[in-house]
């Protein structure tokens, strides 16, 4: 229920009980009022207990989808991680052939004389491509 609501029914308790006041009626009837005044306020506190309830429900269900999406991310953090992992070694590994073969200098020479095939192959396509322009 909200505020303004609130005032106006409390608005409405009070006039209806000046009213009872203005007509005179009995004790009995101001007693009647009074009960009729705590039935309301009774009701108001049961509509708002329904309304928290329906809030702490849905609040219940969002962190329950929170907690299942931080679960998610956590398992393909995990998965990313290990990846990682086996990639880090196969590099490594890799590496380390470079560097055997880097050592010995026979492979040296082997390694100039592959970098300069693929050099001269690189330069004879893109003579062989600037001709064909020019024809």
């Amino acid at each position: 229920m909200s505020y303004r609501s609130f005032q106006n029914r409390s608005r409405e308790i009070r006039s209806s009980r000046s009213a009872l006041l203005d007509d005179g009626l009995e004790e009995g009837g101001l007693k009647a009022s009074a009960s009729f005044s705590s039935e309301i306020k009774e009701h108001d506190n049961d509509r708002a207990v329904e309304t928290l309830q329906d809030r702490v429900s849905f609040l219940k269900r969002i962190t329950g989808d929170i907690h299942e999406e931080v679960e998610s991310h956590n398992r393909l953090l995990d998965r990313m991680g290990n990846g990682m992992d086996v990639s880090r070694g196969v590099i490594s590994g890799t590496m380390d052939r470079f560097k055997a073969v880097f050592e010995k200098k026979s492979s040296r020479r082997t390694c100039a004389l592959a970098g300069t095939f693929v050099l001269s192959f690189i330069a004879v396509y893109h003579l062989i491509r600037v001709l064909r322009f020019f024809m």
